[in-house]
């Protein structure tokens, strides 16, 4: 079991579509209050043509102007929705601004709902469009430092960099890879990359035990990466601690967890996909069923998801109870500087 030295947490940051500013602004309160309790870590999903966050990258640049030490970051961005050429300028920018802050984590694959959105992202190019591991490739080509054109110097009165500007040192080392599976942890761990395993995986040919297919992915990812053993790993899972809730608050968390619940049983669909129970209790009882849970005694990193559909102030009080008392139920303590 390694102590936890790291705590984090992960937010999809929804928001009225009558009233987009609120949402947005109640999800950098969140964060503002996640760096006040010290926690080491703030995630964004990213959400697109939903009423969730679509643009990380200019909520995290907000954030860093809000923050001092908290690390920010993306759980994950889909890559198949972006340039991988401007994603490496935004990522490079944003990580300058927040004086080395940023962790982006990215997928692979096709945009969600793809044939529903094509016409409309790629009208010229879709059947073109390469959604492989290279576009991932590609771009940690650019945030490293490769070059992403064949000219430098001066044009008249302007120079050029043959290299995404601004190029943030330290960035490259700080890319994750969310993946799901045992062939995407490998390739995490063959290009350097971290890794970021969630309440997801896939079952794959593996009996539908939750922690071990993602034990076997850690393994696999290290096993695969140049740091081996060192090779940091964060884990996203769903917890809702209840200490200082209300009743209202704890039979509205419950019902949350129990409608979510019955697609815990078996993999689900011709992916196998298979999610993991959310853990919903005091500290106490969540860190005995983290102590138990085979991954979680492989990483020393969370980023602990909160539920999708609650109100600001049960984020309060659960991000409080995360810090306060569960983090330190997990050997944690913050290293957040005063």
């Amino acid at each position: 079991m390694r102590a936890l030295r790291k705590l984090g947490f992960l937010t999809i940051g929804l928001f009225d579509a009558a009233d987009p500013r609120a949402g947005h602004e109640s999800t950098l309160q969140i964060i503002e209050l996640g760096e006040q309790l010290g926690f080491d870590s703030a995630w964004l999903r990213h959400r697109h043509l939903q009423f969730g966050i679509s643009s990380p990258v200019a909520v995290l640049a907000a954030a860093s102007q809000r923050t001092r030490h908290i690390e920010l970051g993306t759980a994950v961005t889909p890559l198949g929705w972006e340039n991988p050429l401007r994603l490496a300028e935004d990522w490079a920018t944003v990580d300058v601004l927040s004086g080395g802050r940023l962790n982006p984590g990215l997928s692979v694959g096709p945009p969600m709902n793809f044939d529903t959105v094509k016409d409309a992202l790629y009208p010229d190019t879709a059947e073109q469009e390469d959604f492989s591991y290279q576009r991932v490739k590609r771009l940690l080509g650019f945030v490293r430092g490769e070059k992403a054109s064949d000219f430098s110097g001066a044009r008249a009165f302007e120079e050029f960099s043959d290299q995404v500007q601004p190029h943030s040192a330290g960035l490259g080392e700080r890319l994750w890879y969310g993946g799901g599976s045992l062939s995407s942890a490998r390739w995490a761990g063959e290009n350097a990359m971290n890794f970021l395993t969630s309440s997801v995986v896939k079952a794959e040919d593996a009996e539908p035990d939750f922690a071990q297919i993602q034990l076997s992915h850690i393994q696999a990812f290290r096993a695969a990466h140049p740091l081996g053993a060192k090779a940091r790993v964060s884990q996203g899972l769903v917890v809702i601690p209840t200490d200082s809730a209300d009743p209202e608050q704890i039979a509205k968390y419950q019902a949350y967890v129990d409608r979510r619940t019955p697609r815990t049983a078996e993999p689900q669909g011709p992916a196998r996909m298979l999610f993991a129970r959310d853990l919903i209790g005091t500290s106490e009882q969540i860190a005995e069923q983290l102590h138990a849970h085979a991954a979680f005694a492989e990483v020393d990193e969370v980023a602990f998801a909160l539920p999708f559909s609650f109100q600001h102030e049960d984020y309060v009080q659960i991000l409080t109870d995360m810090a306060t008392r569960l983090g330190p139920a997990l050997g944690w303590s913050s290293s957040a500087a005063d």
